[in-house]
């Protein structure tokens, strides 16, 4: 009965299409959706004016431990109050929590909702429950990738790509046949959808380097497991030269080098962009982050959603395009498609 409701909603839309008024986002599309290694085409895409009701979406998170998603939570707000939609939101705790998010993802089903916006703590672990529950609803998967059985529509960015920018920036300081340098590799959650992905993008770039791994550390990514992570590497392992990894990992970091006088001897690269990194590269005590936006990708994510439950998506896969903020460039690329303001708190409940 709900995708016949859809698909009614959608003929009545077609007589009257509810068009932003000049507004358009940059963004890349596959071109083969959830196929994030094919060619992709930037295009300006032109989102919905307003819903034709007031849709309501369920969201759910791994977690708020970090600024990245309470920077896609930011966009979220946003995007749902400008297209007069409601959301509530869960999170998971973090990502080890795999069980909890499929109770959350099968309460989601027995709530009615219209939509769900999955930011998924596993790449496969929640396939079945997706499954079922795309037998109710469309689901869009937000931010990180997971396996596409049952997944309408996705607001993601290549995390392969993410990986190869950060490991870029050590190759372009360090190129293969240079002076080796040792560097400590912190990729985040073991089982993550996106930690594979990034982890495959860094060591093919990392590959035309000179840099050598000495030590790989595996961790959620709240501050203090990444604290406690990078404390181990500088007590046990000798002769560091970079500390690459999450962002949390290099929020971190800028703390405890600053805190051991290591700060002009160690560097730091983080895979993606936070509140902390943004100031870290801003006041040169982190040399490079790639950003994939994470404000638009939340805004893309809800403005995905509400298209599927009207029957009009056009565009199934997007995302923002990489930009790697370094501090030459970091003043010129800005906060505005990246960060939520320094004053917004975690929202939870969205009515509209």
């Amino acid at each position: 009965m709900q995708f016949l409701r859809h698909l009614f909603l959608a003929g009545l839309l077609a007589l009257s299409p509810h068009i932003a008024d000049g507004e358009t986002w940059q963004i890349q599309v596959p071109a083969v959706p959830f196929d994030d290694d094919s060619p992709t085409t930037t295009i300006a895409y032109q989102p919905l004016d307003h819903a034709a009701k007031p849709w309501r979406i369920c969201v759910i998170y791994p977690h708020l431990k970090d600024a990245y998603w309470l920077s896609v939570n930011y966009g979220m707000v946003e995007e749902a109050n400008r297209l007069g939609v409601s959301f509530d939101l869960y999170e998971a705790g973090g990502y080890p929590n795999l069980t909890r998010q499929i109770e959350q993802v099968e309460a989601c089903g027995k709530r009615q909702m219209d939509a769900m916006i999955l930011g998924p703590v596993s790449y496969d672990g929640l396939t079945p429950a997706v499954v079922e529950i795309a037998k109710q609803m469309p689901v869009i998967d937000a931010v990180n990738d997971m396996n596409d059985t049952g997944i309408t529509a996705k607001s993601s960015v290549s995390w392969h790509e993410m990986g190869a920018a950060a490991g870029r920036a050590i190759a372009m300081r360090h190129p293969k046949g240079s002076a080796p340098v040792r560097l400590a590799w912190f990729p985040g959650p073991k089982g993550a959808g996106w930690v594979q992905f990034v982890e495959r993008g860094f060591m093919e770039a990392l590959a035309e380097s000179s840099a050598q791994i000495v030590a790989t550390r595996f961790g959620d990514t709240g501050l203090e497991q990444q604290v406690l992570l990078v404390e181990d590497v500088l007590d046990t392992v000798p002769d560091v030269d970079y500390l690459v990894g999450s962002g949390p990992m290099a929020e971190a970091a800028v703390s405890l080098l600053r805190a051991r006088g290591l700060t002009q001897r160690i560097g730091v690269v983080s895979t993606y962009v936070s509140h902390g990194v943004y100031r870290g590269i801003k006041r040169n005590r982190i040399l490079a982050a790639p950003t994939d936006f994470a404000v638009l990708q939340g805004r893309l994510a809800v403005e995905l959603a509400v298209r599927a439950i009207e029957g009009r998506l056009t565009i199934r896969h997007a995302g923002p395009k990489i930009t790697t903020l370094t501090p030459e460039n970091i003043d010129a690329v800005g906060t505005q498609e990246s960060l939520a303001p320094a004053s917004f708190v975690p929202v939870f409940k969205v009515s509209n």
